[in-house]
Parts: structure tokens; C-alpha cells; sequence
């Protein structure tokens, strides 16, 4: 059974009123790629519209803070910290993207972790997209989470 389904297969919300709350985290982690002369372009993370970098963190804090109004089923739990950090892999012309949050609530923050990691692979390519569209963004996913009736994940 889905969680998100009644027993007549209509959408709910999950019931989370008899759960504990607890410390829970999760990371997640996406990449952008480039083709080489773009990301020769940009590799001091600076574009027209200013610094690729710190306009792309503020962007996946943003949106882990919005993750409930973005997806339908989604709690609005309280956020207790949001952490998101670029990598250049200047081997293979990316950039990694990571995010953890934080929270103490009765659910968990995978949903605002993925949201996070989206959102900012999504400003890069805004901010870049002036130079190529050929830019792809790729392997978004949840890599941990602690915490919960379901316990810890690792990939």
C-alpha cells in the first residue's frame, strides 16, 4: 500500500499525530555538467548574473524552506538548519552539489534535502544557460537520512 493512498486509493496527507519527534537529518546530492569550453567559462563560479556559486546556495536553502508548497503531501515541518555546499570536479567538467537539513519533528527531511540539491542545480543552470543549453543535470538523490520509525539509510 502507498502511503499517500486511503484504502479507496484517494490522496492523503500521512497522519503523523501519533508519531515522537525526533532529531532527524538528511543529505542529498545532484550534479551539473558542462561541456569543457563552458565550464572552462566558469570555473571561477562567476557568470553576467553575478556568482554562480553563492546565488546557487541561497537558492536550495530557499527552496528546502518551501519544499511543503512545492510538493502536494508534504509536511510543513520546522527547519532547524540547511546546509548546502558546490564542488568543482574539474576532471569532469561538473559541479556537485550537496545538501543536509535538519529538524526536530515528527517526520522526516528527505523531501527538503532533495528540494534543496533541485533547486540550486536548477539556478546554476539559469545563470549559465546564456553560454549553452547543452548543460545537463543528473544523479539527484537522496545519499542518507537519520532518525525516525524507519531508521537510518545510507547509500
Amino acid at each position: 500500500m502507498v502511503s499517500h493512498l486511503d484504502k479507496k486509493n484517494n490522496p492523503i496527507m500521512v497522519d503523523i499525530i501519533g508519531k515522537n519527534i525526533t532529531h532527524r537529518t538528511a543529505e542529498a546530492e545532484g550534479e551539473v555538467v558542462f561541456d569543457k569550453i563552458t565550464f572552462k567559462k566558469i570555473e571561477k563560479l562567476k557568470s553576467k548574473k553575478g556568482s554562480i556559486k553563492n546565488v546557487a546556495i541561497i537558492a536550495g536553502i530557499m527552496g528546502a524552506k518551501e519544499t511543503s508548497r512545492l510538493i502536494p503531501l508534504c509536511h510543513n515541518i520546522p527547519i532547524d538548519s540547511v546546509n548546502v555546499q558546490i564542488t568543482k570536479n574539474t576532471k569532469k567538467n561538473l559541479l556537485n552539489i550537496k545538501a543536509e537539513v535538519k529538524t526536530s519533528s515528527k517526520t522526516g527531511v528527505e523531501m527538503e534535502a532533495l528540494t534543496a540539491v533541485t533547486v540550486s542545480c536548477l539556478t546554476i543552470y539559469d545563470m549559465c544557460k546564456y553560454l549553452t543549453k547543452s548543460i545537463k543535470i543528473k544523479n539527484i538523490k537522496l545519499i542518507s537520512k537519520k532518525g525516525g520509525k524507519s531508521g537510518n539509510f545510507k547509500v
